[in-house]
């Protein structure tokens, strides 16, 4: 899992990491640390996304380039931002090339945030999305546009994806083997909703049978398998959502889980059988091998942050 901590120092708006053997007990990478550090654009990065490539050989990790403890001006952060991401590479989760800003924005965006991708089956290439406001309507409200990229160096021209009445941001989207699902937060409202297309790039189908997220304060939505179908039993899917409303009482940030067993049906369970080392946020979870898992655990054992 990739997260981050909080605004208050600006380390703490940096990519730390987690790992776990069931996706459902989680211990901290590099001691509580931060695992990569961003010296490029705002300094600061939120909303990782960690994806592995389709031909399986190497991974991507982008992120939102600000630091908020250093800008808590949000009109600023929604109007005048970073129009890039931060992106890092590696081929084994372990060595890093140093991050990189690269610009996916139109010239004017406000800002992007929480960029996310997806491999694009029928493009044979990658989708990224993300949110940006834009000058052409005064910043009225956040939008989810998209690029597509080969190589996440260079990208096509930005287009709307995802436009509804009011702000929309973090998006998320996974796909069981047969239909796409995807999560988003209204920023209005303050709620997550589900939706479901045959392909990627829809039509899409609001699922208003959608139990996980009806609830206010929460954002950040990640959805991935824990387990897979076997022995006559069906797959189970978990789905974190960060609560930054503090929505169950004092303590109670960072993500919080809920289980399905059917997406189609749009029905999830809390799950109060998780722990997290501390409040994960806003980040991200794919799945890796036993190989990789030790990889990781030697490598970041003690403090070996990098991209400094």
């Amino acid at each position: 899992m990739t997260t981050f901590r909080d605004e208050t120092t600006p380390m703490s708006e940096q990519v730390y990491m987690g790992i776990s053997e069931d996706g459902r007990h989680w211990e901290a990478l590099n001691g509580g640390e931060p695992v990569l550090v961003s010296d490029v654009g705002e300094k600061g990065v939120r909303d990782s996304y960690l994806l592995r490539s389709h031909d399986g050989q190497k991974f991507w990790l982008i992120a939102t380039d600000l630091c908020v403890h250093w800008n808590r001006n949000w009109t600023r952060n929604m109007t005048a931002g970073s129009k890039s991401i931060v992106v890092w590479e590696s081929n084994d989760l372990v060595h890093w090339t140093p991050p990189r800003l690269t610009r996916v924005a139109p010239d004017d965006a406000g800002c992007v945030w929480a960029p996310e991708a997806i491999y694009d089956e029928e493009a044979g290439d990658y989708l990224v999305y993300w949110a940006s406001t834009t000058g052409r309507d005064n910043f009225a409200k956040q939008r989810i546009w998209a690029a597509h990229t080969k190589d996440f160096r260079t990208f096509s021209t930005p287009f709307i994806f995802v436009e509804k009445e009011n702000h929309v941001i973090d998006i998320n989207i996974t796909h069981d083997g047969e239909s796409y699902y995807r999560f988003m937060k209204d920023d209005h409202k303050k709620t997550v909703s589900m939706a479901t297309s045959r392909k990627l790039m829809g039509p899409w189908q609001e699922m208003p049978q959608f139990t996980a997220g009806q609830l206010k304060e929460f954002e950040g939505p990640i959805c991935f398998p824990l387990k897979p179908a076997a022995n006559g039993e069906p797959p189970v899917w978990c789905l974190l959502l960060d609560n930054v409303g503090d929505r169950i009482g004092a303590g109670a940030f960072g993500y919080m889980p809920f289980l399905s067993t059917d997406l189609s049906t749009g029905q999830f369970a809390a799950a109060p059988e998780f722990s997290f080392p501390y409040p994960f946020r806003h980040g991200s979870v794919v799945s890796i091998s036993k190989a990789e898992l030790e990889r990781v655990k030697s490598a970041y054992s003690g403090h070996n942050t990098t991209g400094q």
